[in-house]
Parts: C-alpha cells; sequence; structure tokens
C-alpha cells in the first residue's frame, strides 16, 4: 500500500513547486492514509475583520521548511503515518448554510474511514460542520478550545449562525460532552462581570488568561487531561489565543496571551490523549508580519500531527509504557 510523505529537500527544493503542507502530496483519497490536512477557506461569519480566507494558504506556504523529526515528542511522524493534503474544502462564498452543508459532506467519509482530519481555517465558524461530521462517526465528542473568546454567544444581529456562536450550538446539537471539554485562554474586555456565565451554563469549564498565569502551564496541562480523561476529544486552536505581539495576523486580537513558546508547550502536553480531529483558524495574511502568524498555525499543526504519530507508535508497542 502506498504510504504518502513530504517530498524530501534533496528530490526537489523548498522554494519550489506548488505549495502543500509539509509537502506532503495533494492526494484526495481515504485510503492508506492516518490523517488528511484539509484547508477551509472561509470567513463569511466573522464579525471584525476579514480575510480569514486566505489562511489557508498563508499556513502551506511557511510549512515548506518543517522537518519530520519532532524533538521533544521524540517522534518521526512519517515513520509511524501516512498522510495527505487533502486540499480545500468547496466553500460557497457568501452563504453560511450551504458551505456548513458542504463542509460536513466532505469531510464525512474521510472520518467514516478512520482518518484523523487536521484542518487549517477560516474563521471559527467553520467548527460547528467539522463536529457535525465528527459526530456521525464517533458520537459526541470532549471538546479542549483554546482561544480569548469562549464562542458560546447566542447570536449576532439576530442570526445563529457567526463565529462566536459555534460551540453553543453544538452544544444544542448534541455534539459535544461538555462535562468533559474545556476553554481555555479567555482574557480581554467584555460586556459584563459574567460574560462566561454562558460558556459554564452550558457544561465547559473555563480557565482564563488569569487562572493559567495563576497556576502555570505544568498544572493546566494536568487540568486539561483530568477534564478530557480518555474520551475521544477534538482540539480547536484559535490563533488570537496567542498574544498579537506573536500572532499579529488574525481578526480579533486581544492582548494579554499566550507567547508562541508557550502555545507550543501546551499543544505537547495534551500527547496520549484520544484525539479524533484538530484545528486551527482565525489566521488573517492581510495583519501578518513577516509571516509570524501563518508560521506558529503551520507549527501548531505539526505538533498536532506529531501526537497522531506518537499515539500510534505507542499503540504499536514500540514504546515501554511510562
Amino acid at each position: 500500500m502506498t504510504k504518502y510523505k513530504p517530498i524530501a529537500p534533496q528530490q526537489f527544493p523548498k522554494f519550489a513547486g506548488i505549495k502543500t503542507y509539509m509537502r506532503l502530496p495533494h492526494c484526495r483519497t481515504t485510503q492508506g492514509i492516518d490523517f488528511a490536512v484539509v484547508g477551509v477557506p472561509w470567513d463569511g461569519a466573522t464579525s471584525y475583520r476579514t480575510g480569514q480566507r486566505l489562511g489557508p494558504d498563508a499556513i502551506r506556504k511557511v510549512s515548506v521548511t518543517l522537518r519530520p523529526y519532532n524533538q521533544a515528542l521524540d517522534v518521526e511522524i512519517f515513520e509511524q503515518c501516512s498522510g495527505v493534503d487533502y486540499g480545500d474544502l468547496p466553500v460557497v462564498p457568501g452563504y453560511i448554510g450551504d458551505t456548513y452543508a458542504r463542509i460536513e459532506e466532505e469531510l464525512s467519509p474521510l472520518v467514516a474511514a478512520g482518518v484523523i482530519p487536521v484542518l487549517m481555517g477560516g474563521d471559527h465558524s467553520i467548527t460547528l460542520p467539522e463536529l457535525r461530521a465528527i459526530a456521525k462517526t464517533h458520537g459526541p465528542v470532549a471538546l479542549v478550545h483554546f482561544d480569548s473568546h469562549t464562542d458560546t454567544n447566542d447570536q449576532y444581529f439576530g442570526r445563529p449562525y457567526y463565529h462566536g456562536s459555534p460551540f453553543r450550538r453544538a452544544v444544542e446539537e448534541n455534539l459535544l460532552l461538555p462535562d468533559y471539554s474545556i476553554q481555555v485562554g479567555m482574557r480581554g474586555s467584555v460586556y459584563s462581570k459574567d460574560a462566561y456565565n454562558d460558556s459554564k451554563s452550558l457544561g465547559f469549564k473555563v480557565i482564563t488568561m488569569a487562572d493559567i498565569r495563576e497556576m502555570g502551564l505544568p498544572k493546566l496541562s494536568e487540568k486539561i487531561r483530568e477534564r478530557v480523561e480518555q474520551t475521544r476529544v477534538f482540539v480547536t486552536f484559535d490563533i488570537d489565543v496567542v498574544d498579537p505581539a506573536f500572532a499579529p495576523g488574525t481578526g480579533t486580537p486581544e492582548i494579554g496571551g499566550l507567547t508562541s513558546g508557550e502555545a507550543i508547550d501546551l499543544i505537547q502536553g495534551l500527547n496520549g490523549l484520544n484525539f479524533v480531529g484538530f484545528d486551527v483558524v482565525e489566521v488573517l495574511p492581510d495583519y501578518d508580519v513577516a509571516e509570524l502568524t501563518a508560521l506558529l498555525a503551520a507549527n501548531i499543526i505539526y505538533e498536532f500531527l506529531s501526537m497522531i504519530a506518537l499515539n500510534k507508535k505507542n499503540s504499536n508497542g514500540n514504546e515501554k509504557p511510562g
């Protein structure tokens, strides 16, 4: 069976060729792969800046410098895994309902085939149809949500679907297990002192940036693991959880966030969880500086792929129990 992996740098220089994530083959297949990196170029549900539709292209462009061995996790991704760049999903500009239907339709066969989707947004509204596709195969799942905003609002100008409401809708649609889910990194100015009550009333555990500063990253990783246990989990990473000094290219920036190093440490701290999908959202290249935001997003995806590989390595018995 064909094993899909990146083009070797000695075979073709990094600056040449059509850009795919990490120079993976662009192949729309569900056969012989463990993961598929998928672009979702949609920004029709934003409430401030637009341009996130160009996020997948920007991430692919800078990802060509990534190498297959992850030193921190001690795993070579493509010794363990086969994966492809699946390309972009066919969104419908201006029509969120049609776009949601297409995202769910396109992702469902991948998930049903046992492939882990790793998605590049796009604004955060895309996570709702992604979870719909996940739930068709896995049922409701836990959510680990990194963000400066909870995205559990009810409506925006009387409309139920936008990038501030996906997780309220996901709970209402029974796509999530709120008692196993956690939201991390919330901060910034809000409309009222009970701004996080909606999330808490839905069943989510909310950890603010103030909480993180108090407890530290190791304790935070421990709390996430305690919350999720070994439930199937979807990880969603809004790039604005990172401070705009490190990730300026985003639609609704909030000061006082994670550093890029802290973000990577947090993601690596999730290794061993029972992952069924990941996404990185809200990368907005027009506001990026020196491709800092796109580069961070590409590296976060790299850490996701590394954890998929590490889980497979451990399940194959190549690693002694810790």
